[in-house]
C-alpha cells in the first residue's frame, strides 16, 4: 500500500486543496491530509476547526484520511507510514518554494519521496490568504470554497465584530 501525506495549514481549505487531495487519491492507496498545528503565519481558523473544515471535505472519500501534526513534516510522514509527500503548484513562484522545500526534505529523508501536482487551471489564482481576505471583506468565494467553509468564515466574522483581522492588501 502507497500513502500519502499531503501537509498544510488549511486555512482555510479552498477548492485548490481539495482538487489536490482528490487527483491524489486516485494516485494512492491512501492520501493523509495533514493539518499543521503551528505554522509561522497568522491564522484565522483554530487547528481544530481547519481539521473539521478539512474532515468535511472529504467525508465522502474513504482514501483520504485527516489528522492534525505538529513538526518536521518529514517526521510525521515516518511516523504514519507515509511513502510520498505530495504538494500542490500553482504558479512559477510556488516551483521555487516547493523545490527547496522538496531538496530540504529529501535530504533530511530521502527515503520520502515528493510529488508535485500541478494545480487545474480554475484553481491557479487561489491561496488561504487570498480567500480569507475576500472573505473576511464580506465578498463572494463561492467559485473558491465550499458552501461549509463559506459557512465557517460567516460564524468567524460574527463572532471577530467589527475588527475582522484582514490585511490592507484587498481593503485598498
Amino acid at each position: 500500500m502507497v500513502r500519502a501525506l499531503f501537509p498544510g495549514t488549511f486555512d482555510p481549505i479552498h477548492l485548490g486543496h481539495i482538487d489536490i487531495a482528490e487527483r491524489a487519491s486516485r494516485l494512492f492507496d491512501e492520501v493523509v491530509m495533514a493539518v499543521y498545528d503551528k505554522p509561522s503565519k497568522s491564522l484565522m481558523f483554530s487547528p481544530e476547526e481547519r481539521i473539521d473544515l478539512v474532515k468535511e471535505a472529504f467525508k465522502g472519500n474513504s482514501k483520504i484520511k485527516v489528522t492534525g501534526y505538529s513538526g518536521l513534516t518529514v517526521e510525521f510522514a515516518r511516523k504514519i507510514e507515509a511513502q510520498v509527500i505530495v504538494r500542490g503548484l500553482r504558479v512559477f513562484s510556488d516551483f521555487e518554494f516547493e523545490f527547496r522545500m522538496a531538496l530540504a526534505n529529501h535530504r533530511l529523508a530521502p527515503d520520502i519521496e515528493i510529488v508535485a501536482l500541478i494545480t487545474a487551471e480554475e484553481h491557479t489564482f487561489l491561496s488561504s490568504t487570498t480567500v480569507r481576505e475576500i472573505a473576511m471583506l464580506n465578498g463572494d468565494i463561492t467559485s473558491m470554497a465550499p458552501p461549509f467553509v463559506i459557512k465557517a468564515f460567516k460564524e468567524k466574522a460574527a463572532s471577530l465584530g467589527d475588527q475582522p483581522a484582514v490585511p490592507n492588501s484587498l481593503r485598498d
